[in-house]
């Protein structure tokens, strides 16, 4: 437990910037963060000292400590206002994730101000997650329509064939949720998606792809601000009306690039247990139970591996260590549901899974999507269980290739060979068959609604394959 010193108390012991650290962001960690989390465990115990990009910071490892942190957001908050060495100008100029920590967005924020705009997100949030609510119905009817048209989409081969499902399916199927969230007028929204993607990736054109969507989610704003409709943002603004343009466009980008990343790394780890044999999870999907065996993906392989930095308002005790006021700490997900102290409590037998995993959070900090998010999951996860009767890997699953930033862990690809549960069938609307020739029987061109960049690309994946 986290317990409050006197004042100056850390001034005796030795400072986080002195330490000897370990670099967080190591090959290793690219491989398996299983093994710098247990090697750190063991060698400082639930909390270490590590080097994050060349930043010291505090790592808290332990499950007990995880929760302890994570459900005292007075004595632990958000806010990089609170960050000590940020305040004195002692973070590097050119750190990679000051970008992503300095927009001021719900993830991020702290202070009085935060308390609003949580109850602003709730209520906003509030009619998507309430299956009783006509929005709600409306949103479930065409995440399953837009599941079904990207699984008939890369199944235009035929009964057979092999498709990258993170690709194809897991990585738009949520960015095409957010846009429905969103309120995209028209063909806006796929420019949009194209651009969080690029975000996302972080690749050479990530900061143009950032401009441009700030743009773009501005624009929106200010469109939902002179006619409101039944999405996201008119919802925030009814409960917020104090927002600006920039303040609304902020959380936008947070909903539409959290959400879709988080939502898809959990539809291609679900997909991975299921057909690698991970048997208690099969057991639940058999079931029927696709959230409980998400609940138990995520206690593996967690899509939000850590959470993003917390501050100490006064110098704390936590999991034997000395934290000064300010000192950023980070709680990391992945090992806190690797602790043996709450690991081996979890009985790997039982089809219903333990719900104490820390994947959305704990505490008044909690994510407000949660309920959203899962369901979209779920949706996708039994739309492809129930379209296609046979899943494998391509590859051996100790070769797929993963890709682990500071907050975030999920595949780059997911190569799998599949069977069509029945018969294949084209998109809707299906062109007219071109005249038959002598002999033979009319052909259907393969063609897709028109769309813009984002389903011009997925087209692309299965003409180029």
């Amino acid at each position: 437990m986290g317990v409050q010193l006197n004042s100056g108390a850390a001034a005796g012991h030795e400072s986080l910037e002195s330490m000897s650290l370990e670099p967080l962001m190591t090959r290793d960690y690219e491989r398996d963060p299983a093994i710098v989390y247990e090697r750190l465990r063991r060698t400082h115990g639930p909390v270490a000292p590590v080097d994050l990009l060349g930043v010291p910071v505090w790592l808290v490892l332990g499950y007990e400590e995880a929760l302890e942190v994570l459900r005292d957001d007075h004595a632990w908050p958000k806010g990089l206002e609170n960050w000590r060495a940020r305040r004195e100008g002692r973070l590097p100029a050119d750190w990679p994730l000051a970008p992503s920590l300095d927009v001021n967005h719900i993830l991020i924020q702290g202070g009085e101000g935060y308390r609003g705009l949580k109850v602003a997100w709730d209520t906003a949030l509030r009619p998507f997650q309430d299956p009783r609510h006509p929005v709600a119905k409306q949103l479930k009817a065409r995440i399953t329509r837009d599941a079904d048209e990207l699984i008939t989409l890369f199944t235009q081969g035929g009964r057979t064939g092999w498709a990258d499902l993170s690709a194809q399916f897991s990585r738009p199927l949520p960015l095409m949720v957010a846009s429905h969230l969103l309120g995209f007028p028209g063909s806006q929204h796929d420019d949009a998606l194209m651009d969080m993607w690029r975000v996302l990736d972080a690749g050479p054109d990530a900061g143009p792809a950032l401009e441009r969507l700030l743009a773009t989610l501005s624009e929106l704003g200010e469109s939902k601000m002179k006619e409101p409709g039944e999405d996201f943002p008119s919802y925030l603004l009814a409960a917020h009306p104090g927002l600006s343009v920039e303040e609304l466009s902020r959380e936008l980008m947070m909903l539409l690039g959290m959400t879709s990343d988080h939502v898809g790394i959990l539809i291609s780890n679900t997909v991975v247990e299921v057909i690698t044999g991970n048997l208690p999870a099969s057991a639940s999907l058999s079931a029927g139970l696709i959230r409980e065996t998400m609940n138990r993906v995520v206690m593996q392989k967690p899509p939000l591996i850590n959470f993003v930095p917390r501050f100490p308002v006064a110098d704390m005790r936590l999991g034997g260590r000395t934290i000064a006021a300010g000192d950023p700490v980070w709680v990391s997900v992945g090992a806190a549901h690797a602790d043996p102290a709450f690991a081996e409590k979890v009985c790997p037998e039982s089809t219903i899974s333990t719900r104490a995993h820390l994947s959305w959070g704990a505490g008044p900090r909690q994510c407000p999507a949660r309920e959203l998010a899962g369901g979209a999951a779920a949706i996708g996860v039994s739309r492809l269980f129930e379209r296609l009767s046979e899943l494998e890997l391509s590859l051996p699953v100790d070769q797929l290739p993963w890709r682990s930033s500071p907050f975030m862990r999920g595949l780059r690809s997911l190569p799998v060979r599949y069977t069509l549960s029945g018969a294949p069938a084209l998109p809707v609307p299906t062109p007219p068959a071109r005249p038959a020739t002598a002999g033979s029987e009319p052909v259907h061109e393969i063609s897709v609604r028109p769309r813009s960049s984002l389903w011009r690309y997925l087209a692309g994946l299965v003409r180029g394959r």
